[in-house]
């Protein structure tokens, strides 16, 4: 296989294509609202919902899109809060068990050291 037409410089080829074809369609839409400029007007409704409005040279309004990340409306628009549950749950049957004991840490603190560990007993 020639140096050419190996897989790796096929590869690489095609990501430098790639990449060039993401710039330039890039420049053209930075480009494009500067050789042809629109009068563009963000409004939020009472909803929660901005609205970008686009006059046309005539004097017409479309509106192009409803978009939902106004800082102003973000509060509106937000999903309601989750409740509270205030009730409260009965004890379990079995909360005794759970219970420290004090008499049985004390008798554990009082008690004689365990004995040394010696060497195996040989029989």
């Amino acid at each position: 296989m020639s140096r050419l037409h190996s897989p790796h410089t096929l590869a690489r080829r095609l990501v430098r294509w790639v990449l060039l074809c993401f710039a330039l369609s890039l420049g053209v839409a930075i480009a494009s609202p500067l050789t042809h400029p629109q009068a563009m007007e963000l409004v939020c409704s009472s909803g929660g919902a901005v609205k970008l409005l686009v006059t046309a040279p005539d004097g017409s309004t479309q509106v192009v899109s409803q978009m939902g990340d106004c800082p102003l409306c973000a509060t509106a628009a937000a999903p309601p809060p989750t409740p509270v549950n205030l009730r409260v749950e009965p004890p379990s049957a079995l909360s005794y068990a759970l219970r420290s004991q004090p008499g049985v840490h004390a008798a554990h603190a009082a008690a004689a050291p365990l004995p040394a560990r010696g060497p195996p007993a040989s029989a």
